[in-house]
């Protein structure tokens, strides 16, 4: 089932789409068996409207995928990286950690106007591997493969927000917040069984245009061989074990879609180091800026004058992105939270994927990379 008629819009400016992704984008909470069903009753929509507007944006790029997103930082263990590249060798590294290295999800290349020993570190990455495997061993094999001289790990140590919502962000004015302070989701790792596993594996891979309709998870409970009723109950399991993040259509934001049209240009990398043990107070004041999509508590170190909150926001304005930014510090200041140094890392080339999470897929890679280094010795 495609969608080939040239008469449905596909910008995610159109009223229709723009009022079907402010909430398929990161309102649809959790697990939900009939997620479409769930997306046309909130924006009051009948569901072959919804259904045809999801898979003619996913056709033409506006929407780049679909899918039920996990939340991985309990599932694997992970971490942001900086690598530090030789110039040379930059666009290779980015390629193949793009292109050939699964566990490797947001892959860009980062500039930042401030001259600090951080700006050596071009290339930024996130990092997932499965529990029970090393991060730094991972990162020690992808420097052998690419050539870069160092990395350093942040992993977080607490979120303060998590979500998308371009569409929606594009009203929100400077300053905007929400009324209560965010909590920090604390990162703990949470070991699952085979069967949980083939059920998820499942559940997370994104889906096909012919794919957008209900009911959507039929097909999924057949590929892990389970009945839906139990390919539900495991999946609701692991919805209340808070290893399931929100049923979601992720807009394409760095690349113009078939039309040429940007949802947005600028991708900004913000860095606090506020003093050790108000790290959570901190985060929980910036994180409430609905401008952002990610806040988290990680641990920058000396390369990056001890960084300790980031947040990312994104915009199709420098100015309005450095807007939000001056508003965030304005509040810090206001509630009494020092901060010794900020600084902004701006996105250049950027590519997005899901990062694998699953063991059995992970060993298999590993034993590939070796023997290929192996081979080439």
């Amino acid at each position: 089932m495609t969608t080939d008629d040239p008469a449905i819009p596909i910008e995610h400016t159109d009223p229709l789409n723009s009022r079907i992704l402010a909430v398929s984008e990161d309102k649809i909470a959790g697990f939900v068996r009939q997620p479409f069903l769930e997306i046309a009753r909130s924006t009051d929509l009948p569901l072959e409207t919804v259904l045809e507007r999801i898979r003619a944006m996913l056709e033409a790029g506006t929407i780049r995928r679909v899918r039920q997103t996990l939340l991985a930082t309990n599932l694997a263990e992970g971490a942001l990286v900086a690598w530090k590249v030789p110039a040379g060798k930059l666009e290779a590294a980015f390629d193949f950690m793009f292109q050939k290295d699964p566990y490797s999800g947001h892959v860009v290349i980062r500039s930042t106007d401030a001259k600090i020993p951080g700006e050596a570190y071009k290339l930024w990455t996130t990092l997932k591997v499965p529990a029970g495997f090393s991060l730094d061993e991972h990162s020690q094999l992808l420097c052998r493969i690419t050539g870069a001289e160092s990395y350093r790990l942040m992993p977080a140590k607490g979120i303060f927000a998590l979500g998308v919502g371009h569409v929606r962000r594009k009203t929100i004015e400077p300053g905007d917040k929400s009324a209560e302070k965010a909590k920090m989701h604390v990162v703990e790792t949470i070991k699952l069984t085979d069967h949980e596993w083939r059920i998820l594996t499942a559940l997370k891979r994104e889906l096909a245009p012919d794919e957008i309709r209900e009911p959507v998870w039929e097909a999924r409970a057949a590929e892990a061989g389970v009945s839906t009723e139990e390919f539900f109950a495991v999946a609701e399991s692991l919805a209340a074990r808070k290893l399931v993040g929100r049923f979601s259509t992720f807009l394409e934001h760095v690349k113009p879609n078939q039309s040429g049209t940007r949802v947005t240009r600028f991708n900004a990398l913000f860095h606090w180091a506020v003093p050790p043990g108000r790290e959570i107070e901190a985060g929980s004041e910036a994180g409430r800026h609905d401008v952002l999509t990610h806040c988290y508590w990680r641990e920058g170190g000396p390369e990056f004058n001890n960084v300790n909150i980031m947040a990312v926001a994104h915009g199709t304005d420098r100015d309005r992105v450095l807007a939000h930014k001056a508003a965030i510090d304005r509040h810090l200041e206001s509630v009494g939270i020092p901060v010794s140094y900020t600084n902004v890392f701006w996105g250049g080339r950027s590519e997005i994927k899901p990062s694998e999470i699953s063991p059995f897929e992970y060993k298999k890679w590993i034993s590939m990379q070796t023997d290929m280094i192996s081979n080439r010795a």
